[in-house]
């Protein structure tokens, strides 16, 4: 009996390769149909390719960057590292942009307090000039000196003016000066309003007064009551403190710059 001969191969390619290149091929018109149903955002798509070629090297310098590329150069085995790539990309953009985000805050918070600021002593300038017209109208201008900053209208009188050497008791006719103060200060009383009580630095001591922080403290409080008493302010609007020798105005060596220092200070803070 004849011996019968085997089947010779199939011509062509094996049978996988058209089930693969079929695969191959709906997964390229699937990539197409997403990639025309995409909307490109041309910062995000820079963005993306400027983070790309950071971390994988590969879109310039040709063959030198695939060398010295992170996933290409150490082979196919990284790819299961791909999505860890990724997310570090993601990780290291994001950190870029919070800290462009964050300098960007802290230059435009400067700015705006810059501006709220020069607002502020712009306000209390004209402030200023309108409680200095008042003073000029009870005539008392030449009593009260009168400045400003960006926190408040800050009206000074002479210890001399008030008080005598030594004591806390307000003269008959410092109590004149501020009724009609007084009168000043009601119109912006829906502030907070401040009096501070300073002295030189010639030291007291007695039985009243151990230092000057006490006597600086206790005619600050002296105004306080008498306003309190004698206007319609809202004791809860008001403050009085002693800053003792602390805040010189003038040099406590000669006896002209130590009368300056003793002083009180009534500061109107701006309601709006």
């Amino acid at each position: 009996m004849a011996k019968r001969k085997e089947d010779a191969p199939p011509a062509g390619s094996p049978a996988w390769m058209s089930t693969f290149s079929d695969l191959m091929n709906l997964l390229l018109c699937f990539f197409v149909m997403l990639f025309a149903m995409s909307t490109i955002q041309e910062e995000k798509l820079q963005a993306f390719v400027a983070a790309m070629n950071n971390t994988f090297s590969i879109f310039d310098a040709g063959a030198t960057a695939i060398g010295d590329g992170v996933l290409i150069s150490n082979g196919v085995s990284q790819l299961n590292e791909l999505d860890e790539y990724i997310n570090s990309t993601g990780v290291v953009a994001d950190s870029n942009d919070e800290s462009e985000d964050l300098d960007n805050s802290s230059s435009s918070r400067e700015e705006l307090e810059k501006i709220l600021e020069d607002q502020q002593l712009q306000d209390n300038e004209e402030l200023s000039e309108e409680v200095e017209e008042m003073l000029q109208e009870l005539k008392i201008g030449d009593e009260v000196d009168i400045s400003s900053t960006a926190q408040y209208v800050q009206l000074t009188m002479n210890g001399a003016l008030l008080f005598d050497s030594g004591s806390a008791d307000l003269k008959e006719d410092a109590k004149q000066i501020l009724d009609k103060v007084g009168t000043v200060l009601e119109r912006y009383g829906s502030g907070i309003i401040e009096i501070v009580g300073h002295t030189d630095n010639v030291p007291i001591h007695n039985a009243r007064f151990p230092s000057n922080e006490e006597l600086s403290s206790a005619r600050g409080l002296s105004v306080f009551y008498y306003l309190v008493d004698t206007t319609l302010l809202d004791p809860v609007n008001l403050r009085h403190a002693g800053m003792g020798e602390r805040i010189p105005i003038a040099d406590n060596s000669t006896e002209e710059g130590r009368s300056r220092n003793r002083r009180v200070e009534i500061r109107i803070y701006n309601p709006s």
